[in-house]
């Protein structure tokens, strides 16, 4: 495979051992690279600057600097790259705040090889993979059940829709034949409308409640 397609993946937690697990499973993935490892948030930040990694996997409890603010940072920063949090933790309020910190994925560190191959791949492509517990934290923490969700308009759907897909707002903007600040008035009315603050969080709910065709 040619160097330039392959997916690079840095890992960030604060155990050796941990680590050096995950970089034995990615020299043996296709299309991956390891191109990274940092002991904490801080040094996260600082590398992701650096070396530019496409997919970070992400502990949460960490010292000095924890995966959500770590996270923030990241995708405030550095917008092209995308966080998956990687944790033994199932907790409410760590699967909302690293959620609502920026990160397309929430995994538990009991997933199998594929399983992690499959999400870091999805998230390269701007597709959210959830654990069952985080989908079922997202669920009930939503402000609205399906039924109270003003309704959204048709442009409104297709533009969920194609958030689904994994389309980012360039992307959208181009197939739909608008400006890019229509996109983003649109995805901000939707997720206003959803009662969530980030795109992963809408395009779970959407699934979840069969909000699009």
């Amino acid at each position: 495979m040619a160097g330039q397609d392959l997916i690079r993946v840095m890992i960030v937690d604060d155990h050796a051992v941990v680590r050096s697990g995950l970089s034995a499973f990615l020299m043996v993935s296709d299309g991956l690279e390891l191109v990274g490892e940092a002991a904490g948030g801080k040094e996260a930040v600082a590398m992701c600057g650096r070396l530019k990694p496409d997919v970070v996997l992400m502990d949460l409890v960490m010292p000095e600097m924890d995966g959500a603010a770590a996270t923030r940072e990241i995708r405030k920063n550095f917008p092209g790259i995308q966080v998956i949090v990687l944790t033994s933790f199932k907790e409410e309020n760590l699967i909302e705040d690293a959620l609502q910190s920026g990160a397309i994925g929430y995994l538990l560190k009991n997933v199998t090889a594929e399983e992690l191959a499959s999400a870091i791949r999805s998230a390269n492509l701007g597709k959210p993979t959830l654990a069952p517990e985080a989908t079922q934290v997202l669920m009930s923490a939503a402000r609205h059940s399906s039924e109270d969700i003003p309704g959204l308009t048709a442009r409104e759907k297709e533009i969920l829709a194609l958030m689904v897909t994994g389309l980012n707002n360039p992307e959208i903007a181009e197939k739909l034949i608008v400006s890019r600040s229509t996109v983003k008035f649109h995805v901000s009315s939707i997720l206003s409308k959803l009662g969530v603050g980030s795109r992963t969080e809408a395009v779970a709910l959407a699934l979840q409640n069969k909000l699009i065709d």
